[in-house]
C-alpha cells in the first residue's frame, strides 16, 4: 500500500482509516514513530512492552486479565474460598 498525506500550514497530517486499521490503531491510542539518519521514517502502533524489564504502569488496564492463568489448574477459586485460603495464612503467621 502507498499512499500521500498532506502536511497542513500547522504541520499536521491526517491519517485515513484504511492506514490505521491496517496499523492496528484506533482512536485514542497512539503511534510510535522511529527516525533514521537517511530521513527515513518508520510508523507503527505504540504497544506496551512486555517481559522482563517492561515498565508495569504502561498498557491498559485490559492487559491484565487472566494475565495469572497459566498458574491455575482448574476453576477460579470462589470469593468463600478465597476468604478461607487468606484466613490460614493469617493464622499461621501468629
Amino acid at each position: 500500500m502507498t499512499t500521500t498525506l498532506t502536511v497542513t500550514k500547522r504541520g499536521e497530517v491526517t491519517l485515513d482509516k484504511e492506514l490505521l486499521d491496517h496499523l492496528g490503531v484506533r482512536p485514542g491510542e497512539s503511534l510510535a514513530v522511529k527516525l533514521d539518519p537517511h530521513g527515513q521514517v518508520s510508523l507503527s502502533a505504540a504497544r506496551p512492552e512486555k517481559g522482563p524489564g517492561a515498565n508495569p504502569a504502561q498498557g491498559r488496564i485490559e492487559d491484565t486479565f487472566g494475565m495469572l492463568g497459566h498458574l491455575a489448574d482448574g476453576p477460579a477459586p470462589t470469593i468463600e474460598e478465597l476468604e478461607e485460603i487468606a484466613a490460614e495464612g493469617w493464622a499461621s503467621r501468629r
